[in-house]
């Protein structure tokens, strides 16, 4: 008995032989020295060990939405969140939480396919006869099977009714299955495997991956040398990672004149868009989703309105989210952060050069739409090498940079007056400041001149046309009146021949520049046509002034992507304009001031683009006065020297004739009528109906241009619908 008191005395020992020393309760005292002590020792020591064990507090819903929760497990009762929800309160050891971001995803992946089954069975019941009809099971009772009504996917990557295609090019069932989005996997429905191959995919259009290596290399290899900025080295799925709306992006750009798969671009059109206005709303931003929209403001998809044209939103978008990032401080990205931001070098110089082409963008956006700009030229991009090598920017942008803060200055020094509606600086101060302004072009001229390339020479000149298309607004009794117009005539035709150089020498690259470039050459074709109308048209060669109007015709038409877009409305409205006004009879008596009023303008809002918005009113005035429509005028185009309405042509080559009613130059290739693109340049095949005409597209009195957005909304669009493409088939255009 001694002994057992005694060990009642000394430590406890525990299971694994190491001597514990555990606390005396009330409920313990004394039961040391009974017969079934060393039992209740073991049971106490179980428990013990059972606390080590780490425990799951939280059950599945809880820890889904990351709540506390109170369930009780021994014995089991349900959380008090469970339990006023009426969830099914549970612990399951291999949970993993799932994101809000892969769910939704997935029921708008479900969505979608739904609506596509839905508008497959719909269409094949339509083109059921009443005998299949009554042969067939009834659709309401039939079951569709996933296989069954599965959306096919080209080799391109362009989705096709199961009407169009064979049943051998269905995918597999155990493809199927492989697609399908495991959300605790956390997959977004992004890209999926199908014989080994990784396939990238939005909404219903899938890209293979042999594609979109060629697709980059076009994009590359025609475009990326007009906006030089992202590293060529890296690989498509390096740019997927960084931003998937800049990987489809450059899909996008790459598909607009892309041979392979002519469907491929209006395909894009709709979900891309859609990825753009989803990936603003969501914030934070990468400094990447900058990146896209420089391409998408360059490149923006066809419109046949200025109505439905969402670039210059877009820009201004892009600019201010490049300032939520600090892009315009990037040596300071911690004050634009609230998490601790490690500066990277090669980061840093990627940020520079970014933040360089947005302003960039944004300059030639503004210049081509006539309105203000919302450009930044600020310490970041005048800090010289010797401070930093980091802010040091390539030559190419360097010196393109240089013709956008010329064109800026342009523009705040002639259209910023405070005291004018208009915007413009007085009469007495113009004389001045143009001749100042033209002598810093000629130092930048001067600049550039020993290291430029065609394409930067290309937009030196555009500079300089910004600056001359000022003359429309100088007084027309001024001294020097004459003398401005003919630098306006020599920058013209300077830069026009700088862009059929271009299209020769270089290559056939002219139909892959931007956007500013196509809006600058319109710009040129109505300064030529407004010139040799007037008074003016003694002091130039007509002769060549002809041929230069119809060959910028023909580049017009040349630029346009889609049938029916704004290049190839706004080629058809120039060269009408020019054969109307070669009609009238022009009154050779008039005197001097009456011939110069006739170079002024109404529309003078619009900065240096004024003329091209007065150009296209006086155009619909005249359409409307005659009941013209233009839409009969896109099946054939015009020819500016023809007698006839429009010209006999209607197929591709029609560039290599003759122009026989060209009266005096009968052999001229330059005068010839201008083509219509092949289908492949147009990026469209043939449909029914009429050619070039899309259905829906017959409006009686629909206006080409409108400047003033608000009057035509909703009246026309593309052939896609940027809101109603989701689920449905891209409708192709004629």
């Amino acid at each position: 008995m001694g002994g057992t008191g005694h060990s009642s005395a000394s430590p406890a020992v525990g299971p694994d032989g190491l001597g514990q020393v555990k606390k005396r309760t009330v409920a313990m005292a004394g039961l040391d020295s009974s017969p079934g002590s060393v039992d209740d020792v073991e049971d106490i020591d179980q428990r013990e060990e059972k606390k080590r064990q780490p425990v799951k507090r939280a059950c599945n819903e809880c820890r889904q939405q990351k709540l506390r929760c109170d369930v009780v497990q021994d014995p089991w009762t349900d959380c008090s969140r469970c339990r006023r929800l009426k969830l099914g309160c549970k612990i399951e050891s291999n949970f993993k939480r799932v994101g809000k971001r892969s769910r939704n995803a997935e029921m708008e992946r479900e969505i979608i396919e739904l609506r596509k089954q839905i508008a497959n069975v719909q269409a094949n019941a339509a083109a059921m006869t009443p005998q299949q009809q009554q042969q067939a099971p009834s659709l309401q009772s039939t079951h569709v099977t996933p296989k069954q009504e599965s959306s096919h996917v080209s080799p391109a990557g362009v989705y096709q009714t199961p009407s169009a295609i064979s049943s051998d090019q269905y995918m597999g069932s155990h493809e199927a299955v492989a697609s399908l989005l495991d959300l605790r996997s956390g997959f977004d429905g992004s890209n999926y495997m199908r014989n080994g191959n990784l396939f990238k995919r939005i909404e219903d259009v899938v890209v293979v991956p042999e594609k979109v290596t060629e697709l980059f290399d076009l994009f590359f290899m025609f475009y990326h040398p007009f906006l030089p900025f992202l590293d060529r080295q890296r690989l498509p799925d390096d740019y997927y990672s960084a931003s998937p709306l800049l990987f489809w992006t450059i899909i996008s750009v790459g598909a607009r004149r892309y041979q392979t798969d002519t469907h491929l671009l209006n395909s894009l059109a709709g979900p891309v868009t859609r990825l753009v206005w989803s990936t603003l709303a969501d914030i934070p931003q990468s400094y990447h989703v900058v990146k896209a929209l420089c391409l998408l403001c360059s490149w923006p998809f066809p419109t046949s309105s200025t109505s439905t044209d969402p670039t210059f939103m877009l820009c201004g978008m892009m600019m201010q989210v490049a300032m939520q990032l600090g892009l315009h401080r990037p040596s300071h990205t911690q004050d634009f952060s609230k998490f601790r931001v490690e500066l990277i070098e090669e980061e840093l110089r990627d940020k520079v050069r970014t933040w360089a082409i947005c302003n960039v963008v944004a300059q030639r956006v503004s210049t081509g739409y006539g309105q203000p700009p919302s450009t930044l030229y600020d310490w970041t991009l005048s800090a010289s090498g010797s401070v930093d090598p980091n802010f040091k920017l390539p030559e190419d942008i360097r010196r393109r940079l240089d013709i956008e803060i010329f064109c800026d200055k342009v523009t705040k020094t002639l259209y910023t007056n405070r005291r004018d509606p208009v915007g413009l600086c007085s009469d007495q101060e113009r004389s001045s400041l143009i001749s100042f302004l033209s002598r810093d072009f000629d130092e930048l001229e001067d600049q550039l001149k020993s290291k430029t390339d065609a394409i930067t020479d290309l937009y030196l000149r555009a500079a300089n046309l910004h600056l001359q298309l000022s003359a429309f607004f100088d007084d027309p009794t001024a001294k020097d009146y004459r003398e401005r117009l003919l630098s306006l005539y020599v920058a013209t035709t300077s830069f026009l021949e700088s862009a059929m150089t271009l299209e020769t020498d270089v290559g056939p690259v002219l139909s892959y520049t931007p956007y500013y470039v196509y809006q600058m050459m319109v710009a040129g074709a109505c300064t030529l046509l407004k010139l040799c109308k007037s008074f003016f048209a003694a002091h130039i060669d007509m002769e060549y002034t002809k041929s230069l109007f119809n060959r910028t015709i023909w580049a017009i038409r040349g630029v346009s992507v889609s049938s029916n877009d704004l290049p190839e409305r706004l080629a058809e409205v120039l060269a009408q304009m020019w054969r109307m006004g070669s009609t009238q009879n022009q009154n050779t008596s008039a005197t001097s001031a009456e011939m110069d009023d006739s170079l002024m303008l109404k529309v003078r809002c619009r900065m240096s683009m004024s003329l091209l918005f007065d150009s296209v009113w006086r155009w619909r005035e005249d359409a409307q006065t005659k009941g013209r429509n233009i839409e009969a005028y896109l099946k054939n185009p015009t020819n500016p020297d023809s007698n006839a309405e429009s010209s006999a042509s209607s197929t591709a080559g029609a560039a290599g004739r003759t122009s026989s009613s060209t009266p005096g130059l009968p052999g001229d290739p330059s005068l010839a009528p201008a083509p219509m693109l092949s289908q492949g340049n147009l990026g469209v095949p043939p449909a029914s109906g009429v050619a070039g005409l899309p259905s829906g597209f017959l409006e009686p009195n629909y206006e080409v241009f409108d400047p003033l957005n608000w009057l035509l909304d909703g009246l026309v669009d593309l052939p896609y619908s940027y809101s109603a493409m989701s689920g449905m088939e891209p409708q192709t255009i004629a």
